[in-house]
């Protein structure tokens, strides 16, 4: 499957500005219908006066995003769709086919990390209703030069 990620600069309802990175080429995903759950994981952390986070954890939250990325390529139990970063807060938001492996890929994803603060939140979105939403505010196509 063709991977592609995105990366836009939107607006937080309080006029903050908030990274959205979102992943492109899942319409296959979507049409089988399996991976109707989606799992929202949060950190919040003390931000910058820009919103964003400070050095060392912009780089715990990238080792933590690199390894869900290699743990859920190798499991496709889960597929990571958005990380949202701005205004104090970064969320990956991934949706499941079974919430019970997806909590044993993910712990074994960041087994090797310093602990974070951490918050996670799954409900079912059989339509993948919050992926299509932030398709729309943040999508940017492929240029020519990545076709």
């Amino acid at each position: 499957m063709k991977e592609r990620w995105w990366t836009a600069p939107t607006e937080a309802e309080n006029g903050k500005t908030i990274m959205v990175t979102g992943r492109d080429y899942l319409d296959e995903v979507i049409a089988k219908g399996k991976f109707i759950y989606r799992v929202t994981v949060a950190w919040d952390y003390n931000a910058l006066p820009s919103g964003m986070p400070d050095d060392a954890d912009a780089r715990l939250m990238e080792a933590a995003t690199d390894a869900f990325i290699s743990e859920f390529k190798k499991d496709k139990i889960a597929y990571l769709t958005g990380i949202y970063t701005g205004d104090g807060r970064r969320e990956w938001v991934f949706y499941t086919s079974n919430l019970n492996i997806f909590g044993k890929v993910f712990n074994r994803a960041l087994a090797e990390l310093d602990q974070m603060p951490l918050a996670i939140e799954a409900e079912e979105d059989r339509d993948w209703d919050e992926y299509h939403e932030m398709r729309d505010i943040s999508y940017i196509p492929e240029s020519e030069e990545e076709k």
